[in-house]
């Protein structure tokens, strides 16, 4: 059983930046993808970012050149550096796993099967 619990969500004006965490526990198998998602009220998941332990990443159109996926494999956690926020960067944010190493690490929610609680991100413009 892999346990995910996100952290570093909070309020932020437009153009401010945030950093998300993501600690994995329970964690036993050596390769594995993780992603991070966000949600919007109304809206459907939609994956952000997504890495491979090997350190291969994947994004979003809409975030690249913001944001920066990386991960520290010794401590198991993922995190999420988000530069340049924007109001439409408002969302429930979401760290998820999955027990397989996909080329390239996918972005779509049905890829992963291991998620956490969740981290509010607020930007206001």
């Amino acid at each position: 059983q892999v346990q995910l619990v996100e952290s570093g969500g909070g309020s932020v004006q437009a153009g401010g930046s945030l950093r998300l965490s993501c600690a994995a526990s329970g964690y036993t198998y050596t390769w594995y993808s993780m992603a991070w998602f966000r949600q919007a009220p109304g809206k459907e998941r939609e994956g952000v970012a997504a890495m491979n332990r090997d350190g291969r990443t994947n994004y979003a159109d809409s975030v690249k050149g913001r944001f920066t996926i990386s991960q520290d494999n010794a401590k198991n956690t993922l995190d999420l550096q988000m530069n340049s926020l924007k109001p439409e960067d408002t969302a429930m944010y979401y760290c998820a796993a999955v027990h397989v190493s996909y080329y390239p690490p996918p972005l779509g929610k049905d890829s992963y099967n291991y998620w956490g609680q969740g981290t509010q991100v607020t930007v206001s413009s």
